[in-house]
C-alpha cells in the first residue's frame, strides 16, 4: 500500500471510463488524470483506497506517441474536455473499445457475438457544439467571471473562449460581461454547504447564459437565466447584442429569452420563460427536415454527426414504406420525422408535454402527416397504439425504464433499433432483450458525437425470428 504524497514512476497502460489514465504497481491500480497510454510519468499519490487510488502527474518523463499538445490553455482545469492531449485516432480507438467492452462485460456477450462496425469519426473536432450553458459568477476579487465549472466543483474557470463550442459564443459572453459592468448588474453567488457539497444560500441576479446555434440556418438564440423576476435595462442588453453582430451577415440573432430560476439549486433552468426579443426558438435542419428548438428542447449537440447517427438508425430500421414504427423517448420528434419518410406510420411517445408539442409543430413545419405524437409513459400509451413492426428507442443516459423493456418484449416487433448515449446502460438493456427477450444482436455502430470528450453514442439493431 502506498502513502499519500508518495512519488512514483508509472507507465500508463490504458484509459478509464472517465478518460483518466490507468497504471498498475504490484497489482494495485492508480488513476492519473491528463495522461495517455504509453506515457512514462512521475506521479504523486493523492488518494489511497483499499483496491485503487489516485495520483497526480507531476512530470512526463517520456511522452506517449499518442500524446499531442492541447489546443485549449485551460483544458486541465476545465471539466469540459478529457482528451485535448490525446490524438484523435487514439480517442476513436478508446471509444470503439469502450462500447465493445461494455457490451462484453456488462451485457455478457462473447467476442464473436458482438458485430461491431468501425466507429464513425467526426471530420471537425473543434467548434462542433451547437449548444452551450455558461455559469456566471464572481471570483475572489469580486470580478464577474463566466466559463465552465472546474471538474467536480462549483468553481468557475473564467474564460470566454471554448474550442469545442461555436465561435460566436466568445462575442456573446464578452457582450454579457460588458452589459453587466455598464449597468451594474450583479452576478449570481452561491454558498456551498461543505458537508453536502450543494448550494444552500444565494444572491446576485445573472446565473447562466445559454446559447444555441442552427448550423444549417445560422440562427442563434440566447437565454439569460436570472435569480429574479426581470433583467434591468433588458432593452439595452438586446441593443448591445444586436450591435455586436451587426456586421456578421452569416449570423442571425433570432431570439433572446429570459428564464426565471429563483430556487437555490444546481438545476439550471426554472419553469418560466419570457421571450424579450424575436422568437423563443431557433430553426435548424438535418438534411431536409426543419426543427424548431426552444431553450428547453433536447436536440443533439453535434449536427454534423447527428445526420450520420440518425441515418444509421434509419438504415438499421430497414423500412420499406409498409411498417408501423414506434419511436419511444421521441423528444421533439427528431428521429420520428426521419423515420416517417420511409415508414407507413410513426408513433412517437414522450413523457414531457412541451417536447410533444414541439414534435407536433415540427411535423406540421415539414408537412409530415404520417407521424403522430402522444404524451405519457410508453408502457401506458402502447395499449392505445397499433401493433409495431419496428420499435426505436433513444433513452436518456440512465437507459430504458424496466417497464419499457417489458413493453418491447411483450409486443415483440421484428426489429428494435436502440440509440444510446451510454454504453453501460445500453449493455445492461441488451442483456435483457437478448436474453429473456429472445432478440439477436445484429449490428453495433459507435458514432463519435463528442470529440475531445469521453462520451460516445452508439446505435444497435436487434432482430427476432427470421427477419
Amino acid at each position: 500500500m502506498f502513502e499519500k504524497n508518495e512519488i512514483l514512476e508509472l507507465k500508463i497502460e490504458s484509459i478509464g471510463s472517465e478518460g483518466e489514465g490507468i497504471a498498475h504497481v504490484n497489482g494495485y491500480t492508480l488513476f492519473v488524470k491528463d495522461t495517455v497510454p504509453k506515457d512514462r510519468i512521475e506521479a504523486r499519490v493523492v488518494k489511497v483506497g483499499k483496491n485503487f487510488g489516485y495520483a497526480r502527474c507531476e512530470r512526463i518523463i517520456e511522452p506517449s506517441p499518442d500524446r499531442i499538445e492541447a489546443v485549449c490553455p485551460i483544458s486541465k482545469r476545465c471539466g469540459g474536455c478529457q482528451f485535448q492531449h490525446l490524438s484523435y485516432e487514439a480517442e476513436l480507438k478508446f471509444k470503439q473499445e469502450k462500447v465493445f467492452n461494455c457490451i462484453k462485460r456488462i451485457g455478457g456477450f462473447k467476442d464473436e457475438e458482438i458485430p461491431m462496425l468501425p466507429i464513425i469519426g467526426c471530420e471537425e473536432i473543434m467548434h462542433y457544439r451547437n449548444k452551450a450553458q455558461f455559469p456566471i459568477g464572481v471570483d475572489k476579487n469580486g470580478e464577474i467571471v463566466t466559463g465552465f465549472y472546474a471538474e467536480r466543483s462549483h468553481e468557475i474557470v473564467d474564460t470566454t473562449k471554448c474550442y469545442i463550442q461555436v465561435e460566436e459564443n466568445e462575442l456573446i459572453l464578452k457582450t454579457v460581461k460588458a452589459f453587466m459592468h455598464e449597468y451594474g448588474i450583479s452576478a449570481y453567488e452561491e454558498k456551498i454547504n461543505p458537508r453536502t457539497k450543494k448550494p444552500e444560500k444565494a444572491r446576485g441576479l445573472v446565473r447562466h447564459i445559454m446559447t444555441r446555434k442552427g448550423f444549417a440556418t445560422g440562427e442563434i438564440g440566447i437565454c439569460v437565466v436570472i435569480n429574479g423576476n426581470e433583467l434591468p435595462n433588458v432593452h439595452k442588453f438586446i441593443a448591445m447584442v444586436l450591435k455586436a453582430f451587426e456586421n456578421r451577415a452569416d449570423v442571425k440573432i433570432t431570439g433572446i429569452c429570459i428564464n426565471i430560476n429563483k430556487k437555490v439549486t444546481n438545476v439550471i433552468f426554472g419553469d418560466e420563460l419570457k421571450c424579450v426579443y424575436g422568437k423563443p426558438y431557433i430553426v435548424d435542419m438535418i438534411e431536409d427536415i426543419k426543427f424548431q428548438i426552444s431553450p428547453f428542447s433536447f436536440y443533439q449537440v453535434n449536427p454534423m454527426q447527428t445526420k450520420k447517427l440518425y441515418g444509421k438508425a434509419l438504415e438499421f430500421a430497414g423500412l420499406t414504406g409498409e411498417e408501423v414504427v414506434w419511436d419511444l423517448y421521441c423528444g421533439i420528434g427528431t428521429i420520428s420525422l426521419f423515420l416517417a419518410k420511409k415508414a407507413k406510420e410513426v408513433y412517437g411517445v414522450e413523457i414531457v408535454e412541451a417536447a410533444v408539442e414541439n414534435a407536433r409543430e415540427n411535423a406540421k413545419l415539414n408537412g409530415i402527416e404520417n407521424a403522430y405524437f402522444t404524451v405519457g409513459k410508453a408502457e401506458d400509451e402502447a395499449k392505445k397504439l397499433p401493433k409495431p413492426d419496428v420499435i426505436v428507442v433513444d433513452p436518456p443516459r440512465k437507459g430504458c425504464d424496466e417497464k419499457l423493456i417489458g413493453t418491447i418484449m411483450n409486443y415483440k416487433p421484428s426489429r428494435v433499433v436502440y440509440v444510446s448515449c451510454d454504453p453501460a446502460t445500453l449493455a445492461r438493456d441488451l442483456k435483457v432483450l437478448c436474453g429473456d427477450g429472445g432478440y439477436r444482436l445484429e449490428k453495433v455502430q459507435a458514432v463519435d458525437q463528442f470529440p475531445r470528450g469521453v462520451h460516445v453514442e452508439s446505435v444497435v439493431r436487434l432482430s427476432i425470428g427470421m427477419n
